[in-house]
C-alpha cells in the first residue's frame, strides 16, 4: 500500500479507537451509568431534553471525562516529548523516562512536598509544585547532557547510560526525603508510581495550554528535526543552527514532560513505545510522526489508567504508572537487543 493511503487509515485507526475508549471509559465504571443516562446527558448539555439525575452529571462530567482527558494530556505530552527526544539525540531509545527527565521531574516535586511549597492548591497542579518539577526536568537534562559529552561532542551511544545513572542517583535522594518526612511519605511515594486518579479539570486546564504549545512548537520545527537526523554536519551545511534548534527542542521537551508529571507523577515507558508503534506506519517524517505519536500516547495512557482503575476486583486501583512500566520494561529491552545488533552490524 502505499505510503499516504497508509499513514491515513493508521490516522483513523487510531481516530476511531480512541473515541470509542473515550465513549467506553464515560460508560464503564464501577457506579453503573447506562447508556440511556449518558444520552440523556448529552441531550440535555445540547439543550434538547431533560437532565439526567444529579449522580450521573456528576459521575460522568466531573469524575470519568476529566480524568479521561487528563491520561490523554499526559500521555500525548509524553509521547510527543519522547519522538522529539530520538529525533534530537538520534538515539531510538531516548525517551523522558530513560533519559532521567521524568524522574529529575519528581525529585523536583518531592522537594517541593518536603519544603512544604506543595501544601494547598499546589497539589491540585497550581502554585509552585510544577515550578519546581520543571526545574528538577531541567536540571537532570543538563546533567544527562553534559555526563554523555565527551571531548565537546554530544555522544548518543552513551545517553541512555548517563539517564540511568542520573535517574538512580535523584531516586536515592527521593528515598531519602521519604525517610525524613514520614508525613508526606504518601504523597511522595505517588510521585514515582504515577496516577491520574483523583484529579479533576483544574489539573486538565493547567496542563492542556504546555501541551498544546509543546506539539505546536515540535510541528513547527518538524523539517529541523528531519534534516537533524542527518547528522550535525549535514544540517549545518543545509542551513540548520544545529545548536539553537537543540537547545529549543530539548527545553520545550523538558518543559512539556515536567509540566506532565507535575500532575500525575511518574509514567515510565509512554515516551519510548507510542513513538516507535506509529514509526512502523506514519515513517520517519517527524511531523506526520508527532501528530501521530501524540493520539497513539493518549490512546496508550487512557487505555492503561481504564484498565488499572478496574483490574482489581476488590475495588482498588493500580498506579497506572506500574502498568505502563510492566508493559514498557520488555519493550525497552528489544529495543536495546535491536540497537547493540545494529552498532555490531556498523
Amino acid at each position: 500500500m502505499p505510503a499516504a493511503p497508509r499513514r491515513l487509515l493508521a490516522w483513523g485507526g487510531l481516530l476511531a479507537l480512541y473515541l470509542a475508549l473515550l465513549v467506553f471509559g464515560l460508560w464503564y465504571g464501577r457506579y453503573p451509568v447506562t447508556w440511556a443516562e449518558i444520552l440523556r446527558l448529552a441531550a440535555a448539555l445540547a439543550g434538547t431534553g431533560p437532565p439526567p439525575p444529579p449522580e450521573v452529571r456528576t459521575i460522568v462530567l466531573d469524575v470519568r471525562l476529566p480524568r479521561l482527558l487528563l491520561a490523554s494530556l499526559v500521555g500525548a505530552s509524553l509521547a510527543t516529548s519522547g519522538a522529539v527526544f530520538q529525533g534530537l539525540l538520534r538515539n531510538p531509545l531516548a525517551d523522558p523516562f530513560t533519559l532521567g527527565v521524568s524522574t529529575g521531574a519528581a525529585f523536583g516535586a518531592t522537594a517541593a512536598l518536603f519544603l512544604g511549597a506543595g501544601a494547598g492548591t499546589a497539589l491540585m497542579g497550581l502554585g509552585l509544585l510544577p515550578l519546581f518539577a520543571m526545574a528538577g526536568g531541567l536540571a537532570a537534562l543538563a546533567v544527562v547532557l553534559h555526563l554523555a559529552r565527551v571531548d565537546g561532542t554530544l555522544r548518543p551511544a552513551t545517553l541512555i547510560l548517563a539517564g540511568i545513572v542520573v535517574s538512580t542517583f535523584l531516586s536515592a535522594l527521593i528515598g531519602l526525603m521519604k525517610s525524613l518526612d514520614d508525613q508526606g511519605l504518601a504523597a511522595i511515594v505517588y510521585w514515582m508510581l504515577g496516577s491520574v486518579g483523583g484529579r479533576g479539570w483544574s489539573h486538565v486546564l493547567f496542563l492542556l495550554p504546555y501541551a498544546a504549545a509543546g506539539l505546536a512548537l515540535f510541528l513547527a520545527y518538524g523539517r529541523e528535526l528531519d534534516i537533524l537526523a542527518l547528522g550535525d554536519l549535514e544540517a549545518r551545511h543545509l542551513g540548520v543552527p544545529v545548536d539553537r534548534v537543540r537547545l529549543v527542542l530539548l527545553a520545550a521537551a523538558c518543559l512539556v514532560t515536567a509540566a506532565a508529571v507535575s500532575v500525575s507523577g511518574v509514567i515510565g515507558f509512554v515516551g519510548l513505545v507510542a513513538p516507535h508503534m506509529v514509526r512502523l506506519v506514519q515513517g520517519p517524517s517527524h511531523r506526520p510522526l508527532l501528530g501521530a505519536a501524540a493520539l497513539a500516547g493518549a490512546l496508550m495512557l487512557a487505555g492503561s489508567d481504564l484498565l488499572a482503575k478496574n483490574l482489581l476486583p476488590g475495588g482498588e486501583e493500580l498506579p497506572v504508572g506500574v502498568l505502563t512500566t510492566l508493559v514498557g520494561g520488555p519493550f525497552f529491552c528489544y529495543l536495546l537487543k535491536a540497537r547493540r545488533r545494529q552498532v555490531a552490524r556498523d
